[in-house]
């Protein structure tokens, strides 16, 4: 690379990726094929419209790519059609309610303090604004069990247009059944945004919710999945063309999804992207991916299960997927932001997270978020998760810089230690 500065930040990240603990839970380590479509020629390629309608010439080779993208997401998750264009998790959550909602219709989602994800209706966004959001939660904090007679009475009184079901940091298992028949009794669109559990459905350890009769499912393709940051969206229905107009019918989820996408809200598609989305989907179909999304929950339990024998306040009492939530505040007496700052001065990436109930705001929250896809992905297994749960207890309580300088060096055997 002819730009030096780039090229030396680029290999000092990546030597920072070598040299520290990944535990934030929506980041991974993608393969050396997915980073090599990532960054292809396809980058050169404006390709605005769908496989066999362009408004650009020279479409030979990124119709196929899209079209093998489309059918290996459809094959992963057995949809009736995926669209491969958007951009982020957050672009396919807003091309789905724009597919489906006018302005003013309501969504039901889940609480943000309690789980859920900023495009689920938090006030700060421009969803927000647009679309009415209601929010349900959990019934308390031990069990973290969803209050679902509190959102049948919400969907009842308040009749949304889309029931969400997903979050950004919940760790219990989702009831998608119960989703459905709420869903099915008010007459609303069933929508899961599963961008933090995909590659573990993708895996079969988690249940899919499009087989449950959700749908539409939204998701991202980093974080569990393993692939380039991006997003996707996996429809049920009849996929139609695009350009012609057509009702709204829940049988055609497919083809609104598709309008909505582009020319909804996005211009041309980032053709490099897709490509990497189609390598990683393969990568998502074979049987190793399957011991890698049991592992990540294997690694998980036992860490939630680890850490609370040294006296972590686990929020919802652990974990049944790759994340564990930790209320810092009461386990050590420190905010977020103090916690993921005395990590990350040794090596250890996580990321501060406001917990339900939290009395303090985003910025200096509660909570600490951490995850096990990335160390697994690099080798880590059940009885490491031993050695982890004590090195993150010190990484919360050194009160030295002796201490800090020789926990730094343990972090970095224990990195070492894994990719050897």
């Amino acid at each position: 690379m002819k730009n030096i500065k780039i090229a030396e930040l680029i290999a000092a990240e990546e030597e920072r990726q070598k040299n520290a603990l990944e535990l934030i839970p929506s980041e991974n380590y993608a393969s050396e094929d997915v980073r090599e479509a990532s960054g292809s020629i396809f980058t050169n390629k404006y390709s605005e419209g769908y496989p066999g309608r362009r408004y650009y010439g020279g479409q030979e080779n990124t119709d196929k790519v899209e079209i093998l993208a489309i059918e290996l997401a459809k094959k992963l998750y057995r949809a009736d059609h995926a669209n491969v264009q958007p951009h982020s998790g957050a672009q396919a959550n807003q091309a789905v309610y724009w597919a489906w909602c006018n302005p003013g219709d309501t969504i039901l989602a889940m609480d943000y303090s309690h789980g859920g994800h900023l495009t689920h209706g938090h006030s700060a966004t421009a969803l927000a604004k647009t679309f009415n959001f209601v929010q349900y939660g959990v019934k308390d904090l031990e069990s973290g069990e969803i209050d679902f007679d509190e959102l049948r009475q919400l969907a009842i009184k308040f009749k949304p247009k889309i029931i969400l079901a997903g979050f950004s940091s919940y760790t219990k298992t989702l009831e998608w059944e119960k989703f459905v028949t709420i869903g099915n009794e008010v007459g609303a669109m069933l929508m899961a945004d599963v961008s933090h559990i995909a590659g573990l459905i993708a895996g079969g350890v988690l249940e899919n919710p499009l087989d449950s009769g959700f749908h539409v499912l939204t998701t991202t393709t980093h974080k569990t999945l393993r692939g380039p940051r991006g997003g996707l969206i996996l429809s049920k229905g009849k996929v139609g063309n695009p350009i012609k107009k057509i009702s709204q019918e829940l049988g055609n989820l497919p083809t609104l999804i598709d309008k909505s996408v582009f020319p909804g809200i996005q211009g041309g598609p980032q053709m490099q992207t897709i490509a990497a989305k189609a390598v990683a989907f393969e990568e998502a179909l074979q049987p190793e991916f399957k011991t890698y999304a049991q592992q990540i929950l294997d690694n998980a339990k036992k860490l939630a299960e680890e850490l609370q024998k040294l006296k972590f306040k686990l929020v919802f009492g652990g974990t049944e997927n790759h994340m564990i939530l930790i209320d810092v505040v009461d386990s050590f007496e420190i905010s977020g932001s103090e916690a993921q700052k005395m990590l990350e001065e040794v090596g250890i990436t996580t990321n501060k997270n406001i917990i339900p109930n939290d009395k303090s705001g985003a910025f200096n929250p509660s909570g600490l978020r951490i995850g096990v896809p990335a160390i697994t992905t690099i080798g880590a297994k059940v009885e490491d998760m031993i050695v982890l749960a004590e090195l993150l207890l010190r990484g919360l309580t050194y009160s030295s810089e002796l201490e800090k300088l020789k926990l730094r060096e343990d972090v970095l055997e224990f990195r070492k230690n894994l990719t050897e």
